[in-house]
């Protein structure tokens, strides 16, 4: 039997250079909310500074104000850039997280998706994941409470550490962005992380998802530890609605835009180009589910098919649809999708199978029943 498989999304977010940045934000804010209610379990938000489409700088910002407005769901840096900060403030902000979210808070980290993000900073792309590694693996010591004299070619630290111990024990969960490299996979298997495999739909991403894991693992076992797949989470395009036909009609409110945008900033949005409809070949190609709530089963089921067991879908946040179709898209996804996906009226099934299949019998019994009753009652008047 696979792994229950938990919900949620992953917000960058994409929002066209024509809208108001104020409103764009209270709107991701309503989502969340609207997700909280529906009973998603995970959101992960992330940081750029550049571009002008992923309007969110600073994702401990949005989870402090997201953790306001809702109750349980889990809150995730997707991902915290770590080359652009110094270890001792991003190991604070995340552990202050920790507190006032009470423990809802989760700390995924990267090297920085958008180059000229780092080129604003004057940072050498080259030098970005090896920094990233080295961010974290202090970071992890001072989650650990220990004082850490460290001089590095990008930070100092000198006798540093943190004022709060972690709310949760022994420390905030991380997870480490994956996509086509084996970084990602090389460092969560070093020290246990999670993974967010925030390519998976994508070609690149699609092909690499079995060799990083089996890099994680290998890297794992290497270290004593073990990959548990509960804390693989996989991220992919969705937009669903009762037809298909509803569905593209949806998503022509800003498919176009985006696709323009994902082109021109990001290698994987340029990796394959070929005739046709470009929406149908996303879908064709299985890099975006749109369509109905048994095409995203089915999507579920072909990234199970590669990968195995995994523990959480992102649905990538993208703002194809208007406002209203997107929740509508969220809650078919909740009504349809997750019980399908873990079973969840099988019993429900089972029981209605049964009880109508011995109908005929126990009516005959009810009725009967009921005549002896009447035949009593009629009995004892005469």
């Amino acid at each position: 039997m696979s792994m229950r498989l938990k919900d949620g999304i992953f917000l960058a977010p994409f929002h066209p250079i024509d809208e108001d940045p104020t409103l764009c934000l209270q709107r991701d804010l309503e989502l969340i909310e609207h997700l909280d209610r529906l009973g998603y379990e995970e959101a992960w938000v992330g940081e750029h500074h550049s571009a002008g489409f992923e309007i969110i700088a600073s994702p401990e910002l949005f989870i402090a104000a997201a953790a306001e407005r809702t109750k349980t769901i889990r809150l995730g840096t997707g991902v915290v850039s770590l080359p652009y900060h110094h270890p001792l403030t991003a190991a604070n902000r995340i552990l202050q997280l920790d507190h006032q979210t009470r423990g809802r808070v989760m700390f995924g980290v990267g090297p920085g998706l958008l180059p000229s993000d780092a080129f604003q900073m004057g940072i050498d792309p080259a030098t970005q994941r090896d920094r990233m590694v080295e961010a974290v693996e202090v970071i992890v010591r001072l989650f650990k409470g220990e004082r850490v004299t460290m001089k590095t070619d990008w930070f100092t630290l000198n006798d540093a550490t943190c004022q709060l111990k972690p709310y949760t024990w022994p420390h905030p969960e991380i997870a480490v962005a994956s996509s086509v490299t084996p970084s990602g996979g090389k460092l969560a298997g070093k020290h246990g992380f999670g993974m967010l495999c925030v390519a998976a739909t994508q070609a690149g991403g699609y092909d690499a998802l079995g060799i990083n894991w089996k890099i994680a693992n290998e890297t794992a076992a290497a270290h004593g530890k073990t990959m548990d797949p509960s804390r693989l989470r996989l991220v992919g395009p969705v937009h669903i609605a009762p037809t298909r036909e509803e569905a593209f009609a949806n998503v022509q409110h800003g498919i176009h835009a985006w696709r323009d945008y994902f082109a021109r900033i990001s290698p994987a949005g340029q990796a394959v180009q070929r005739d046709g409809d470009p929406v149908h070949n996303m879908v064709e190609d299985g890099i975006a589910v749109i369509g109905t709530p048994d095409d995203a089963i089915a999507q579920i089921r072909r990234l199970r098919a590669k990968q195995g067991d995994f523990g959480v879908f992102l649905q990538l946040a993208h703002n194809w649809a208007s406002f209203d179709k997107t929740k509508q898209s969220y809650e078919l996804w909740r009504r349809h999708v997750t019980p399908a996906i873990n079973g969840m009226n099988d019993q429900r099934r089972q029981s209605f199978d049964w009880a109508t299949g011995h109908a005929e019998e126990y009516m005959k019994a009810a009725v009967g029943a009921a005549m002896a009753t009447i035949a009593k009652h009629n009995a004892g008047q005469s």
